[in-house]
């Protein structure tokens, strides 16, 4: 496969992105599953690839969600592991470094906004 073919193909980049860090930090969200209504939840940590948050009731792996962050348009991600409680999700679209960045900037550890 050449470089040229695998420009734009999330599943090369996002298997090239799991390596980012993940920053480990407590961000209030709303999360909503196909079909289900949207919940409160935590986002336990965040990356350029993709995020886990709190998620009581159970998300089925391979189904589409979309995470919704204070201040920001819902971000679609489709569920990649649901195990007590806590979801996996993997973004459909990497997310911007310049998001991620601001986003990461705004929250502390503790979920502290920083406005």
């Amino acid at each position: 496969m050449t470089m040229q073919n695998t420009l734009g193909r999330y599943d090369i980049a996002a298997q090239e992105d799991r390596s980012a860090p993940r920053t480990k930090i407590m961000i209030p969200a709303q999360l909503r599953g196909s079909g289900m209504r949207a919940f409160q939840t935590v986002v336990n940590d965040l990356s350029l690839s993709g995020f886990s948050a709190t998620a009581v009731n159970r998300m089925h792996p391979g189904s589409v969600c979309w995470l919704t962050l204070p201040g920001l348009e819902s971000l679609q991600a489709e569920v990649v592991w649901w195990e007590n409680g806590m979801a996996g999700c993997a973004f459909t679209n990497l997310l911007s470094p310049i998001v991620h960045d601001n986003i990461l900037a705004r929250y502390r550890g503790d979920g502290t906004f920083r406005g």
